[in-house]
Order: structure tokens, then C-alpha cells, then sequence
């Protein structure tokens, strides 16, 4: 794309924040060689990775690029057998090391949450760990080789550090000698090039012996190395310059080691700049809140409150912008210093951006399109040095546009036909807008010639927009009004600043009534626009209150759940509990009762009965109960023998008897008096034979068979187990009118025989019992006869 066009639309200024925000020399060389691609996939791969940067940088912060340097030249002098120094060498350690924790650093964040870009970036950058020991091995962070690169260099340093110490001990010696100190300017040792000497008067320099290696500016102190030391000052020097041929062999094998991998790390170089570029594209994207847009190679653009990068965020006014489906020229009209050449430049400036990988200042779902090329005509072009008007500048500028454009352009025109006579230069813009627009290419041009609202309001494919002037207060309000043309306010700016109304009446009464016409017509589009906008405003604000609204009842919702997800929990803790505690009741009183037929045998007190039933009853957790019918329901037939429901109970049983308001109920093993309104009948029976009604006495009713048996099997139940089953067997025979019962319980020990035959000896209902005979069982049964 051409330079000009970039910088007529300022694009050189985002790069330069752009490069601001690079953490290395490499990314800023990237950063400022960036340009716009005309290619949809390219700049597709450009947006997905400033996205992948732009996610990593939010979830782990900046990349760990401290330390990486541009080591180009050093490497290429060490391939080339230079010999690298200290700081060089220290440089590629830093480098290497830091190129190794930005792989790791992107590879964690790609396990989590996937960078494929960037993880593909990361993968190929080489791995020197051993390059980096060695150099750490031998220079420190300040560049300096240390006593531990070789033993050589050790000993060598540690015998100078001897030298100096023995030079500075006899000199000390002599600077505190009284003969001695009267000869110096001061008591100190200093030193002069890497002599030690010390400062003596010049009155005294044929007194004092020595080699003089300085003296000071006034000529009365000489810098005298003493005779005493001169030997031990030559020993010095053979020591550092043999400190000096160590040290460059440690630099020599060092570089030679880093020769041997300069062709990957040269490529880290490039694999490093482009990984710091695309953190320098999210970074910028932060600071400017952009997001990313959508691309497409349609020509169709489509901005959501953009704004222009450049102006500080508390005064811009964003704007929208859509071109290339239903029109593909937009016509931009309205006063100076309204925000028209702004409006053009935001347009262009975003649509570069984005070809170049950028995020863009707009908001969410805005759309933009890569053009092959965008043209720009902006801002005054006149030039004295080329003796050409502004007319004659603009034009030449337009003409070399219509000679490069193609379909697949965009082309940005200000102030066209401007610099000339209205008539010819309206008629010119039209001709040229004409012929753009044949071509195909997008076309977003401003203009102060009311002729082109004219034109655009005819024209399919283009339409009219305007910058929103504010009459009442004289000012722009910088706002773009797609589809309504900008109408002349002189008239209204005149009256508002005092202008008398006889000339301004005159005036209007000089303009055309064609150009009156298209005046009223504007007038009227913007009333009906202003009108629209603040039945578009209250809509949004009872949107945005009616989504207040249900996030606030979805709140509430959610919270009562919650509350009823807690009443619902500890409910079911209590009645777990309750559950528990009744079953711990009933096995106590279950143990209770059969204490009871042990000690009592068959003859078990119906109100012992009555108590158990009680104590089940309060251990049993309370019901909810089955909801009684109502006071004036048309009450129910109930006869002797009908299946009931007891409310207060919530048990099922059966109509013994009646008597008045009450009836006796049969519910198991109990009788109960229940009151006739705490019934409800479940099921209509015969009424019970009076002949065979049972008597109030430990009267049971068997729950697993509701068919009475001749016979009860008690073999393999121990004592205790099968007097309970005995009783209950007999109660059951007894009602069910049977004479005579067998009761098995095998020969074995006899205890069982035994037991069961004293049980029967005692019972109420049997008359005699007797073993069994010949086919009968023998000993192993017992047959008992009942009353």
C-alpha cells in the first residue's frame, strides 16, 4: 500500500505506540515493519494470533521476555571467528535462557486453554541448556569472566590478589615512618596507570628514590613509585597480563560454543519477535479497549461505535458506519469542524488496522473487509514548490486514483470538487462519483454541495449521510446520521446571532425554490429522524429496565430455590431422625412385648396392648395426615364389616360394630371406639357373622395370609421365636372357628415339644392337646383341640 495513503490516514502513529509496547528490540523490529496484507487468510492468521496473545496475556500476564536481546551481529561475529566479549557472551546466555521460559511459559497456558498459534510458534524454538551453564559457568551478571572459568585463571588471580597485598603492606610501612612522611604530600598509596605509588613534595624528589610516574597540575607533588616496590610492581603487571591471555581463551572456547548454535538461535530471534509482536498487538489493543472484527473480501464494512485511535477516549465520538450491502458510496455533508474528514479517516485508519492484524476501537460484531488497496484524497494537497492550486492538487491526487483503484478498493475523497466554481466542481463530483461507482469500488467521499444530496437522494447504491449540527447551542455534536442529508444552518446561525430577520428573510427569498424544496425536505427527514431517536432511546431504556427486571426476579428465584433446597434438606434431616428415633421405639417395644408372653404366657392384658399401641403411635413420626372432609359434606353410610380409613390414625381397619356416634373398629390386633366422623369408608363389606364375631381378648389378625391354616411348622425356631408364633396361630384358628390344630415342631432334644405343649397346658383357647399318631407325625407333632 503507498506510504502516502498511510500516512495521510496516520498510520506510522499507531505503530509507534504500537512498538512502545514491544518487551524487546526483536518485537519492536517486527512491530515497526508490519503493513497491511491484502489477503483475506493472512490476515485472518494475524487477528487469531493478536487474539491468542490478547487471551494470554488476560489469563497468565506478560510473557517472560526479560533478558532477550538482539544477538544478530554477535552471532555472525562468532561464526565468522571473531573472538565475543564478555557482555556479547552474557547477552546470548540471557537470550537463550529467556527464549526457553517463554516456550514454557506459553506451553503451560496452551495445556489449559489452547494457543494453537502460538504454541505452534513456541514448539520450534531450540533449546541450548548447556550453552547457558557454560557461559553462567564463567561470567557474572555484571559481564565480568569470574575466578571460577578455569583453574588457571583462579591461581593467577589469586597470586595478584597476594602481589597487591604485599605492595600495599610495604607501603604502608614506609608512609608511616616519620622520615618518610615529612617528604609526602599525604599518607596514602594511589595509583598511577597500574603502579602503585605514592605522593612525595617536589623539594624532596633528590631524597627520594624511585621511578616518578606523575606529577600533579601545580608541579609540586610527584607521583613516585618506590625502588622498594618497582620488582614487585613488574610482577603485578606479568600476573595481569597473563590474567588477560586466560581470560581471552575462556572467551575464545565460549564463543566457539556459541558458533556452533548461532543457526538456531537466530531463529529463536525471529521466533521471539514475532511471539513479543503479537503481546505488543494485545497490549495496544488493552489500552485502546479494542476488540477483534470479523473479515471478509465482499467489500462490506459494517463499524459499531468506532472510534478514532488517536483522539484521547474522553473527548472522541464514536460513530456508525455500514457500506457495501445496500449502498456501496456513502455521500457525507455538513458544516466545518463537524467531524466529516475525522469520520473518513476513522474509516480508513480501522480498516488498515485490521489488514495488519489489529485490533480495532468498536465494539463487538463490527465487520471489516480487506481491500486490495485504499486511496485517500485529504486534507489541503496545495503546493507552492509545484505551482499548483489546491483544485489542481486535489485533482491530480483524484486522477491518479482512478487510474490504480479496482473493484475491490476503497477509495476516500474530501471536500471533492472543492477549490473551484460551485456549479463546474459540483458538476465534476458528480462525474467523478459517477464513475467510481460504475467501477465498483466502496467510496466514502464528503462534500458541501447541496447538488450531491441531490444526486445521492436519486442514485441506487448510494446514499446520504450528515454530521449532526446542534442549532440551539451553535455546535456540532460530532454524531454521523447515515440516510439523512446535511442541510444548510446559515440561515439559523445568522438569526440565532442576531442577524436582523429583514435580511434574513431577503435572503431566503434569493434561493431557489428547488433548493428551498430540498432544504424543507432535510428539515423534515431530521425532524422525523430526531423523533425516531427518542422513541428509540425510551424503547432501550424499558429494555434495559425490563432486563434489570428479570435479572432481578431470576435473582429472587434463585434465591427462594435455594431457601427451599435448605427447608427441603433439613426437613429430611429431621425426619430422618425421627425415623430412627421410631425405630429404636418400636424394637424396644417389640422387645417389651415378647418379655411380656414370656412372662405372662397367652395371656397378654388387652390394656398392655393398648399401651403398646400407644407408644408405637407417639414413637411414629406425625403424619401429614389425609385431609378430612369438609363440615357440612353429606355424611357416609358405614355398616359392620366395611373397610374404613381412621384420619386420626391413618390407618385402614374394620367396622366391628356400631353404637350411636361411635364405632368399634378392628385395626390388627387392637379394637379401637373411633368417633363415625373420623371414618371414611374405603371399601363396602358384608357385615361379620354375629355367631363368629371374636371376643375382645387377644384378638389378631395374621398379615401374611389372610387364609387360616390347620398347620403351623415351627421346625429350626428356637424357644422364644415360636411361643409368639404359637399364640398367634391359635388366635388366628380361633377366629377363623377351626376345632383342631397341628403344630409341628419336630422330635430333636424335646425342648421345643417341651415348651410348646406347657405354653398350650395354659392357654385360653385350647381344650386338650395331644401328640400326633400314626400318620399323623408321631412325636414330632402336636395336636391341640380348641374350645
Amino acid at each position: 500500500m503507498d506510504d502516502k495513503i498511510l500516512h495521510t490516514l496516520e498510520y506510522p502513529k499507531i505503530i509507534h505506540k504500537l512498538v512502545q509496547h514491544a518487551a524487546t528490540p526483536l518485537g519492536q523490529v517486527e512491530a515497526e515493519r508490519t503493513v497491511p496484507s491484502p489477503d483475506l487468510e493472512e490476515v485472518k492468521t494475524r487477528l487469531q494470533m493478536t487474539d491468542e496473545a490478547y487471551k494470554a496475556d488476560r489469563l497468565k500476564g506478560a510473557a517472560p521476555f526479560a533478558g532477550i536481546a538482539n544477538i544478530r551481529p554477535a552471532l555472525r561475529r562468532a561464526v565468522i571467528g571473531g573472538t565475543l566479549s564478555a557482555h556479547e557472551l552474557l547477552d546470548i546466555a540471557l537470550t537463550a535462557r529467556g527464549g526457553r521460559r517463554v516456550k514454557r511459559h506459553i506451553g503451560q497456558i496452551h495445556e489449559d486453554d489452547p494457543l494453537p498459534l502460538m504454541q505452534g510458534i513456541a514448539e520450534m524454538i531450540a533449546e541450548h541448556k548447556d550453552l547457558e551453564d557454560a557461559i553462567f559457568a564463567c561470567i557474572d551478571e555484571q559481564g565480568d569472566v569470574m575466578d571460577s572459568a578455569s583453574s588457571e585463571l583462579a591461581a593467577i588471580r589469586r597470586e595478584l590478589r597476594n602481589g597487591e597485598g604485599r605492595i600495599r603492606e610495604k607501603l604502608e610501612q614506609m608512609i608511616r615512618s616519620a622520615s618518610v612522611q615529612k617528604m609526602l604530600q599525604d599518607a596514602i598509596i594511589t595509583l598511577r596507570g597500574d603502579r602503585y605509588v605514592i605522593p612525595v613534595k617536589q623539594e624532596y624528589r633528590s631524597h627520594f628514590g624511585g621511578i616518578v610516574h606523575d606529577q600533579s597540575g601545580s608541579g609540586a607533588t610527584l607521583f613516585i613509585e618506590p625502588e622498594a616496590v618497582v620488582a614487585m610492581n613488574n610482577r603485578l603487571r606479568e600476573l595481569k597480563a597473563s590474567e588477560a591471555r586466560e581470560i581471552e581463551k575462556i572467551l575464545q572456547r565460549l564463543t566457539a560454543f556459541a558458533a556452533e548454535a548461532a543457526k538456531d538461535l537466530e531463529l529463536n530471534l525471529d521466533l521471539l519477535g514475532k511471539l513479543d509482536f503479537a503481546y505488543a498487538k494485545a497490549r495496544l489493543a488493552h489500552e485502546m479497549r479494542a476488540t477483534q472484527p470479523r473479515m471478509n473480501d465482499r467489500g462490506f464494512l459494517k463499524l459499531r461505535r468506532a472510534r478514532h485511535p488517536l483522539i484521547p477516549s474522553e473527548q472522541v465520538v464514536p460513530v456508525d458506519v455500514e457500506l457495501g450491502n445496500d449502498y456501496t458510496a456513502i455521500i457525507i455533508t455538513g458544516p466545518n469542524t463537524g467531524g466529516k474528514t475525522v469520520t473518513l479517516k476513522t474509516i480508513g485508519l480501522l480498516s488498515i488496522m485490521a489488514m495488519s492484524g489489529l485490533f480495532v476501537p468498536a465494539e463487538d460484531g463490527s465487520q471489516l473487509c480487506v481491500f486490495d488497496a485504499i486511496y485517500a484524497d485529504i486534507g489541503d494537497e496545495q503546493s507552492i514548490e509545484q505551482n499548483l492550486s489546491t483544485f489542481s492538487s486535489h485533482l491530480t491526487n483524484i486522477i491518479r486514483i482512478l487510474k490504480a483503484m479496482t473493484p475491490k478498493s476503497l477509495v476516500l475523497l474530501d471536500e471533492l470538487g472543492a477549490g473551484t466554481d460551485p456549479a463546474e466542481g459540483s458538476a465534476l463530483a458528480i462525474a467523478i462519483l459517477e464513475h467510481i461507482h460504475r467501477q465498483g469500488s466502496r467510496i466514502v467521499a464528503t462534500t458541501h454541495y447541496s447538488e450531491l444530496k441531490a444526486y445521492a437522494y436519486n442514485r441506487k447504491g448510494i446514499i446520504n449521510a450528515s454530521m449532526e449540527f446542534d442549532v440551539q447551542t451553535l455546535s456540532p455534536t460530532y454524531r454521523l446520521l447515515v440516510g439523512v442529508p446535511g442541510r444548510s444552518n446559515a440561515f439559523a446561525i445568522a438569526e440565532r446571532l442576531g442577524l436582523p430577520r429583514s435580511i434574513i428573510e431577503h435572503a431566503r427569498g434569493e434561493v431557489s425554490d428547488e433548493d428551498q424544496l430540498v432544504n424543507n425536505m432535510i428539515a423534515s427527514l431530521e425532524e422525523n429522524r430526531l423523533g425516531a431517536e427518542a422513541e428509540r432511546q425510551t424503547a432501550e431504556a424499558l429494555r434495559r429496565e425490563n432486563e434489570a427486571l428479570r435479572a432481578s426476579l431470576e435473582a429472587e428465584r434463585a434465591k427462594l430455590e435455594e431457601q427451599r433446597e435448605k427447608l427441603l434438606q433439613k426437613a429430611r434431616d429431621e425426619a430422618r431422625q425421627l425415623v430412627a428415633k421410631a425405630k429404636r421405639e418400636a424394637e424396644q417395644i417389640i422387645s417389651d412385648l415378647r418379655k411380656l408372653a414370656l412372662e405372662e404366657g397367652a395371656s397378654v392384658k388387652e390394656h398392655k396392648l393398648i399401651e403398646a399401641k400407644r407408644r408405637l403411635d407417639q414413637a411414629e413420626p406425625e403424619p401429614a395426615g389425609r385431609k378430612r372432609p369438609a363440615p357440612n359434606a353429606k355424611p357416609q353410610r358405614i355398616e359392620p364389616g366395611d373397610e374404613v380409613m381412621v384420619y386420626s390414625l391413618n390407618q385402614r381397619g374394620h367396622v366391628v360394630e356400631l353404637s350411636g356416634e361411635e364405632a368399634l373398629v378392628q385395626l390388627g390386633i387392637l379394637k379401637m371406639k373411633v368417633q363415625l366422623s373420623d371414618l371414611e369408608l374405603v371399601k363396602r363389606q358384608a357385615a361379620v357373622n354375629k355367631t363368629q364375631q371374636p371376643t375382645a381378648a387377644a384378638s389378631l389378625k395374621r398379615t401374611r395370609d389372610d387364609r387360616a391354616s390347620m398347620e403351623l411348622d415351627l421346625r429350626g425356631s428356637n424357644l422364644e421365636e415360636a411361643l409368639l408364633e404359637v399364640d398367634r396361630f391359635l388366635d388366628e384358628s380361633f377366629l377363623a372357628g377351626m376345632g383342631q390344630v397341628y403344630i409341628i415342631h419336630g422330635k430333636g432334644t424335646g425342648i421345643l415339644r417341651s415348651g410348646i405343649q406347657e405354653f398350650l397346658r395354659k392357654h385360653k383357647h385350647v381344650k386338650s392337646f395331644r401328640l400326633g399318631q400314626y400318620g399323623e407325625g408321631g412325636a414330632g407333632v402336636t395336636v391341640a383341640e380348641l374350645k
